[in-house]
């Protein structure tokens, strides 16, 4: 299978490594010249547009920062759908809502294609190491037919269902990290103001049932205050923004992840909105006066 990429960013550039690592021909498209170039020189084919990509793909796999784009860049004169050939599929790897998944499927299914919403987890991280764990809405037959392709990205695929459904899925997991974040954040703000060492803080808890993914990554950033993004505050704001309009669409109603939305929404008036969403701790200290700071 022939692969066009689209999205060379923080999770494209590594993705597209790992694509060309597994063995596939791959042709690539980012409106930044200096990323196209950085993966060229890794074994990819560049392109002029998304339409060139999908006109040399059995599969185009888009990973772009939000739904707007990623509509311009199906429908736009020099589009996906104006090269897409019958037959082929389309993966968008992006965060968006259940909403435009549904509407990107009805796009590209018109053209007699394919298409799977299939955002990820893991961050950065994941992405180089390629064990993202990949949430798929769409046809499972669709699925095992790229699954070699999958494969070479991530270490967990499951297919939830229909269109749509791997984009609520990531809404999910959306709310479950960041808000797991937040507490982290809170606890070592607390410790620091009580006098303790916020690295041992994290040391005595992480064995317990207190213990997380999220604690293991994000805490020593806190602490080490490295706010280098793998997940920056303005991609995260961007899905909790898609969460919190989708629970008002179907009447569910949210607590912590409103309040967690207006935290970023500081964060990013105040100078932080390409930080990693670790530094929602900043929002924090400001708060309380302290400093989260190893000893």
């Amino acid at each position: 299978m022939k692969i066009g990429f689209i999205g060379l960013g923080i999770m494209g550039k590594p993705m597209s490594r790992n694509l060309l690592k597994a063995g596939f021909e791959l042709i690539v498209y980012d409106i930044d010249e200096t990323a196209v170039k950085i993966i060229e020189k890794a074994g990819a084919k560049p392109a002029s547009s998304p339409k060139e990509v999908a006109q040399n793909s059995d599969v185009i796999i888009t990973m772009l920062p939000k739904a707007s784009i990623g509509k311009s860049v199906l429908e736009d004169e020099n589009g996906i759908l104006a090269g897409i050939k019958e037959n082929s599929v389309v993966i968008d790897m992006s965060s968006v809502s259940p909403v435009a998944s549904k509407e990107f499927a009805q796009l590209v299914e018109a053209k007699k294609c394919k298409f799977l919403d299939a955002p990820v987890s893991g961050g950065e991280i994941g992405a180089v190491n390629a064990t993202m764990a990949i949430m798929i809405g769409g046809d499972e037959a669709v699925v095992e037919r790229v699954r070699p392709i999958l494969e070479a990205l991530g270490k967990s695929i499951t297919v939830v269902g229909p269109n749509g459904s791997g984009s609520v899925a990531k809404l999910a997991n959306q709310i479950m990290v960041n808000l797991n974040i937040a507490a982290v954040a809170e606890a070592l703000v607390l410790a620091t103001k009580a006098g303790a060492d916020p690295k041992k803080v994290f040391e005595a808890v992480r064995g317990g049932f207190a213990g997380s993914a999220v604690l293991e990554e994000k805490a020593p950033m806190m602490y080490s205050r490295n706010f280098k993004a793998g997940g920056p505050i303005y991609i995260n704001l961007k899905d909790i923004t898609n969460v919190v309009a989708t629970a008002d669409e179907l009447d569910v109603p949210l607590i912590l992840t409103p309040q967690l939305k207006e935290i970023m929404i500081s964060l990013k008036a105040t100078g932080h909105n390409n930080d990693d969403h670790s530094s929602i701790v900043q929002f924090y200290e400001k708060i309380a006066g302290v400093t989260v700071k190893a000893k």
